[in-house]
């Protein structure tokens, strides 16, 4: 599921929105209210419920072999989406849809490769919400691995200090978060 040329996407998991307005987001480090969406490139890092935290790491051209080898291994293709096995079923189960926008209304925002596109007015998709199907077919199709850890932050320690481009979203709902690590004496 991905947008066609002159289109971004939303995902959501409620089918009834009919239009979007610009809202602040609490999670969000760039201050201004939005109505956020995704190009093709990107549309991958939303094949996920909502809340579910994933690490995602990809080949770039800066990419070194050892990196390559060492974050996305065997097992084919330039990219890999990891999850914690308590979101498998999530991941399974989730109704997810897209709504389609053109693209004219929104800019491409974070660098210096854009992760998202952002409307600072309301906008009303191009259709009704299209439900995006399997989620885990979707990764295969596109040749993306897809991990399950049990626990997902000492991954996203791994790809952060690599030469790998990488993402990370909901990443504070992970049971590695520092934020949920028992304190050290």
């Amino acid at each position: 599921m991905r947008p066609e040329p002159g289109q971004v996407l939303h995902f959501s998991e409620d089918p009834t929105i009919i239009r979007f307005v610009p809202r602040v987001s609490t999670t969000s480090k760039d201050q201004g209210a939005f109505v956020w969406a995704v190009d093709a490139v990107r549309a991958p890092d939303y094949w996920f419920p909502k809340q579910c935290p994933r690490a995602m790491a990809w080949v770039t051209p800066e990419t070194s072999s050892s990196d390559r080898e060492r974050i996305i291994g065997p097992g084919g293709g330039d990219r890999v989406h990891a999850i914690e096995y308590d979101w498998l079923e999530e991941i399974r189960s989730v109704r997810l849809y897209a709504y389609r926008f053109d693209s004219t209304p929104f800019r491409p925002i974070g660098g210096p490769v854009p992760r998202a596109h952002v409307a600072e007015e309301p906008v009303e998709p191009l259709g009704p919400p299209e439900p995006v199907g399997d989620l885990l077919a979707l990764h295969a199709e596109a040749g993306i691995q897809l991990r399950v850890l049990d626990i997902l932050w000492p991954y996203w320690e791994t790809i952060t200090s690599s030469t790998c481009g990488f993402n990370g979203i909901r990443l504070r709902n992970s049971h590695g978060h520092p934020g949920h690590r028992p304190e050290t004496p």
